[in-house]
This record gives C-alpha cells, sequence and structure tokens, in this order.
C-alpha cells in the first residue's frame, strides 16, 4: 500500500476526546495490550499528530504520529499498527517468517506467496483467513511487514504451501516507514523452543520432507515452475561432476570438526563480506553499524543457517566490526554519542583483487554446489540456487523464477560475473597482470602521400615489447625508414609505421625472434604474395 509516494491531505495535532477514542479502539482491536501498554502507545500529554492521506492507489489512510514516528494506521475503519510500534510491541500479532531476500520483493510491493514461508519447528501460527499478522525475517523476531492473511493456517497446509498466502500493507523500508526515524529492525533473538522439537544437522533447522523442497525456494510470483529443465551438459567432465561423492564426507567431517562458535565466526564473516562486496555502495557510507547488520548482513546469510553473533567468539557486533578495521577492511567511528557507523571502505582490499584462472573458478563453484547439498537429486546436471548465488548470477527479474540451472550455464554465468584479465609472462621477469582483455596485435596496410603504401603496427605493449626498439630493428632489417606515433583512439599507446609494405618481416621478428602465439597476432595475411617477374 506504502510501497510508492502517497499524498498528505492534513496534518493536526489531535483532540483530547480522539486521543481518549483511539485508547478506546486500540483495546478494542488489540485486546492482548494492557492498560499500561496502550498507554505508553497513546500516551496522556505527549504530542499526537492525525494525518490524513491519500495512497498512490487512491485509498483514504488515516495514520497516527507520535514522537516523528507513524504508530498506528486506520483504513476503512480498521486499525493496523505500524513496524515502528511492533517493535516495541514483537508479539502483538501471530507472526510468520520468510527469508531476508524476500523483503525486498515486498517492499517494492508484492504480495507473500507460501513457497517464501519458513516452517519452524513448532510449526506455523494459528490464523484465520483475514487475521491481521505480522511477518519477520530468519533469525530475528522484529517484524518487517503488516498483512492480512489470505487463508487460514489449515488452508496452507492443505494447499501443500502453494499460493497467496498474505496480502502484505505495510513493510520495513516503504513510504510510510520513511515518513518516521527511518531506524532499522532491532535485533530480537527467536523464542526458545523445546530441544526435542529441533533437529540440527549441518548448522540447519530440519522440517517436513515434504514440504522442505517448497520451503527452500522464495517464490513470489505465484505461478508454479513449468515443467523440468534436463539439458545435459556440453563437457562430460561437467556432467559427471555430481556423480563423484567422495568429496560429500570430506567435507561432512570437516564440518563436524569445527566447533558451533568457530562455525558461527565463519558464518559472520562470509556475511559481512558478502554484504560489502552485494549490498552497500559508497553512496551509503556513513551507514550505521545497525542498519548495516539488520538490513544487509542478515539478508546475506545463506539459507537454512542463521546469523547469532552472540554464539561467535565476538559476542557483539562492535567487537567484530573493530577487528575487521583491524584488518583495514572498513573504519568504524562513533558520529554520535552511542551510535558507530561505518564511514570508509577499502574497496581495494584484497578480498576482491585476487586472480583466478578458470579452472579455479570451476572447482570452487563444483565444491560449492557439493558441500551445500545443492545439486538436484532427480537431475545431476542441474543445480538448485541457494541465495548467494541467486545474488551473484542471476538478473533482478530472475531472482525469485529460475530455480534451477544446468552445470555449463552456471559455471558460464559466474565467469561473465568477474572482470576479466590477462597475464603475460617473459623469461626471468615477474609476470605482469593487467585487467581486461588483451588486444591482438594489429598489423595493418594504408596509404600516404604519392599512394605511397605504409605498413602500421599496434599494441605492442600489451605484450612487453617496446615500440621504439621494434622500430629500430624493423628500419635495419626491412632497409625502410620507420616512426613511431600516438595511436589514434588510444590512451598512452604507440603505433610503429614502417615505409612500404613489411608485414613478411613484421611476421619473422614477431613468430620467430619474440616467440609469440599467432592467435595473438591479426594482419599477417596482408603480406605481399610473390609473384612473376617481367
Amino acid at each position: 500500500m506504502f510501497a510508492k509516494a502517497f499524498r498528505v491531505k492534513s496534518n493536526t495535532a489531535i483532540k483530547g476526546s480522539d486521543r481518549r477514542k483511539l485508547r478506546a479502539d486500540v483495546t478494542t482491536a488489540f485486546p492482548t495490550l494492557g492498560t499500561d501498554q496502550v498507554s505508553e502507545l497513546v500516551p496522556g500529554k505527549e504530542e499526537l499528530n492525525i494525518v490524513k492521506l491519500y495512497a498512490y492507489k487512491g485509498d483514504a489512510v488515516t495514520v497516527y504520529v507520535s514522537g516523528g514516528n507513524p504508530i498506528l494506521f486506520e483504513l476503512e475503519k480498521n486499525l493496523y499498527p505500524t513496524v515502528y510500534t511492533l517493535w516495541s510491541y514483537p508479539d502483538l500479532l501471530p507472526t510468520f517468517t520468510t527469508w531476508p531476500l524476500v523483503l525486498e520483493k515486498l517492499v517494492g510491493g508484492a504480495d507473500l506467496m507460501l513457497p517464501g514461508l519458513v516452517m519452524p519447528p513448532a510449526g506455523l501460527p494459528q490464523v484465520q483467513k483475514g487475521d491481521l499478522c505480522a511477518i519477520s525475517l530468519v533469525g530475528n523476531r522484529a517484524p518487517v511487514a503488516i498483512a492480512v492473511a489470505a487463508m487460514s493456517t489449515a488452508e496452507m497446509l492443505t494447499s501443500g504451501l502453494k499460493g497467496r498466502g498474505f496480502s502484505v500493507l505495510h513493510t520495513y523500508q516503504d513510504h510510510l516507514w520513511r515518513s518516521g526515524n527511518k531506524s532499522s529492525p532491532p535485533s530480537i533473538a527467536p523464542l526458545a523452543l523445546d530441544s526435542a522439537d529441533l533437529s540440527e544437522e549441518k548448522g540447519s533447522v530440519q522440517v517436513d520432507s515434504t514440504l522442505q523442497g517448497d520451503m527452500r525456494h522464495m517464490i513470489l510470483e505465484g505461478e508454479e515452475e513449468n515443467g523440468e529443465a534436463h539439458q545435459a551438459c556440453e563437457e562430460k567432465s561437467l556432467s559427471e561432476a555430481p556423480e563423484d561423492t567422495s568429496t560429500g564426507g570430506l567435507n561432512q567431517d570437516s564440518t563436524d570438526s569445527k566447533t558451533l562458535q568457530e562455525q558461527m565466526d565463519e558464518l559472520l564473516q562470509q556475511c559481512f563480506l558478502h554484504a560489502l562486496k552485494c549490498r552497500v555502495k559508497k553512496a551509503d557510507l556513513p551507514l550505521l553499524t545497525s542498519t548495516f547488520l539488520g538490513s544487509h548482513m542478515f539478508s546475506c546469510c545463506p539459507e537454512g543457517r542463521q546469523l547469532d553473533i552472540k554464539k561467535s567468539s565476538y559476542k557483539k557486533l562492535s567487537k567484530f566490526l573493530q577487528q575487521m578495521q583491524q584488518e583495514q577492511i572498513i573504519q568504524v567511528k562513533e558520529l554520535s554519542k552511542g551510535v558507530e557507523s561505518i564511514v570508509a571502505v577499502d574497496w581495494k582490499h584484497p578480498r576482491k583483487g585476487s586472480f583466478l584462472e578458470g579452472s579455479e573458478v570451476r572447482t570452487i563453484i563444483i565444491n560449492y554446489a557439493k558441500k551445500n547439498d545443492l545439486v538436484d537429486a532427480d537431475n545431476k546436471n542441474l543445480v538448485k540456487l541457494d541465495p548467494i548465488l541467486c545474488d551473484c548470477i542471476l538478473e533482478k527479474n530472475e531472482q525469485h523464477t529460475v530455480m534451477k540451472l544446468p552445470w555449463d550455464s552456471l559455471l558460464t554465468r559466474c565467469l561473465e560475473k568477474l572482470q576479466p584479465a590477462y597475464q603475460v609472462t617473459f623469461p626471468g621477469q615477474e609476470p605482469i597482470v593487467k585487467k581486461g582483455k588483451i588486444c591482438p596485435i594489429d598489423i595493418t596496410l594504408a596509404q600516404r602521400a604519392s599512394n605511397k603504401k605504409v605498413t602500421v603496427v599496434r599494441n605492442l605493449e600489451a605484450y612487453g615489447l617496446d615500440p621504439y626498439s621494434v622500430a629500430a630493428i624493423l628500419q635495419q632489417r626491412c632497409q625502410a625508414s620507420t616512426t613511431v606515433t600516438s595511436a589514434p583512439g588510444a590512451k598512452d599507446s604507440l603505433q610503429v609505421q614502417i615505409q612500404g609494405n613489411q608485414v613478411h618481416h613484421l611476421g619473422w621478428l614477431l613468430l620467430e625472434e619474440y616467440q609469440l602465439p599467432r592467435k595473438h597476432i591479426q594482419g599477417l595475411e596482408k603480406a605481399p604474395k610473390p609473384g612473376k617477374k617481367k
């Protein structure tokens, strides 16, 4: 409802009689609130305003604002809390849980589809169709959305968790939230559950096997997958890669050998680096550390894992960020008393600057898919996409429609997302590594004054060749004048020009003398062909 900007009709201070009526309406709408809580929510003396507005679809909405934050809104005589209110009273409404990546779609105006729900060990809350509900994210009980149930809990389970589950009215980060102080959700730990209800394996909560497959997919479109993809890989080695399960046991042993604290430390650093690389931009700085955790790090937590800093060796976010600051990845400052912000990020830190060959990328992806159980059990040629892979390789319009990819397509997409680079090695010298794709040495023929032909060669520097040295050698070998000038359209690049068609001499110099691969030289076919003497 508030996904787009709304139009304010009026903004007035509430009257004493209206304040008392509002308290009575809150008590009726939310009977679980005690008298003291209602008095806190609708204070007796503090400033309280009534804002009448029109949502972008034309709905007339009344919003109650206290302390600069919208606390309640009224639509068609129904009263609803905002996320600001639910952060103070997180148990006010029955709460359903979804994955962090789903929040982006909800903020954009999408409803929540049932495949996007996370099934807790204790089961779903019991609601009826039309009941008001809260939506929270995995790992944090603080609600991020207010919605109306589109069906009862019994109907949700009968449907196999398919279809539209909730009509979303208001979310964290929408325009109603922006009209307040724009604070981030507090970190509220999930309710403790009886240990007998939990079955933990590889750090993930196990659920009913009949529903587990559906719950892994964060589908918001409401459409079932059309058919199955059975595309074979072009390379035999790729199609056979998932069959080799010999590394599975090793990976499991490696995981089991680590303590829960060590695993949480690794997860914390993974979410931190992933958030910096994929979520945070320079324009976002300075960024509140609480916002960085709630809006960025939590959303980068892999599916089935729960980020809990208290279970790490750091115990507190501030201590972890201090460590990252010591490693010179970020800079943290207290811009206001008691509130820390990330003010700078070293975007050129080695975490982003290491070089990988194509074979190394292939090995990393295959091992990652095996370790995280992403190989499709029914078709070994397909890989299921978890949130990290979705972020890395899918376009925005594919985020919740593409759930699996063939191995060759997955590897191709990953390689395309990496910045290309090349390495030139010379005997007795350190290899030269440069970003981008290497251009071939280009040999062309051109006409000059008096219809004289000249041979022009460019891009010698990319292969470690000095244009002036090449010009001197060619001048002596060809017995022709040579000049070195700036190459047109190429910054800091030179070209060598030799009088006459000297392509065959250039070919000898580049292929025989310098031992350059023929595939990196274009224009050798322009050498003069021997003709009959007249």
